[in-house]
């Protein structure tokens, strides 16, 4: 029997996740800009206290500003995620505040070049953000969700996590490798109550392609015509929030494993 489409109002609806998320801490990685802010301000006024994590502490502290004016709480904090010492330091300041409920991995990069330019440092710098800083703040979450039993991991690799693109072999494979621990986690902590959503965006409006150092690559991306450039239709970061919050608004026994989501005119 078919039931009825949720025709609540959306001051209901926020209500709802108010209840869900009141009391719970949400720590988020890359909060200072793009999908880490959009996702900030979709929580600010949800009734959880975020811990917004990010190498640009004044970018932070004006985030947590907005939180604040939204009545919401937000623990600031300047990490890198890939220094590892400063992550598992977090972790144990977290735990002795009664630890985290959802993570948001979001901290990333996106230095592109051709393999050939053999950029060596680049791409440790990508799998140490991209992958081993998600780990970090995996590492520094899990036990504690483990022995609550409950919990929310959300990681966001990208569409190059599955498809792959010419100067982007090591962008894609730090993707690669995340999709491929978000699912096997999933099915590792479904049986200790811990939920995990691997969202995969396509071409988001955000500073990634500030990170590119060779020229052409850069202008080629964001130039008139280009996947970044001025006129693309591509997606805004508050669209890969709303991916977000309809992965945490689910109700516990309902586990959102995936989201691929793309700008409507992007082919791959």
């Amino acid at each position: 029997m078919a039931t009825e489409p949720d025709r609540r109002s959306t001051g209901d609806k926020q209500g709802d996740l108010v209840k869900m998320l009141q009391g719970k801490r949400i720590w988020i990685t890359g909060a200072s800009s793009g999908i880490g802010a959009a996702t900030t301000r979709a929580l600010a006024d949800s009734g959880a206290e975020l811990v917004l994590t990010a190498r640009r502490e004044n970018l932070l502290d004006s985030l947590a500003q907005e939180v604040a004016q939204a009545g919401g709480k937000a623990l600031t904090r300047p990490v890198d995620v890939s220094d590892r010492a400063a992550m598992e330091a977090l972790g144990k300041e977290l735990a002795t505040l009664g630890g985290v409920d959802i993570l948001i991995n979001n901290a990333g990069v996106m230095p592109l070049s051709p393999m050939h330019m053999v950029r060596v440092d680049e791409w440790e710098r990508i799998i140490d953000v991209n992958l081993k800083g998600a780990l970090y703040a995996m590492a520094a979450v899990l036990p504690g969700m483990k022995e609550r039993k409950r919990g929310h991991i959300i990681n966001l690799s990208s569409v190059a996590a599955t498809v792959t693109f010419a100067s982007a072999a090591v962008f894609c494979a730090s993707k690669a490798g995340l999709r491929a621990v978000s699912d096997a986690l999933r099915k590792e902590a479904l049986h200790y109550g811990v939920r995990v959503t691997d969202i995969q965006p396509g071409a988001v409006a955000t500073e990634l392609p500030k990170s590119i150092r060779v020229d052409p690559i850069r202008e080629e991306v964001t130039s008139k015509g280009g996947v970044w450039g001025p006129d693309a239709e591509i997606l805004r970061p508050e669209d890969v929030a709303s991916a977000i919050m309809f992965a945490i608004s689910q109700p516990d026994h309902v586990d959102v494993s995936e989201i691929l989501l793309r700008p409507r005119l992007q082919e791959h």
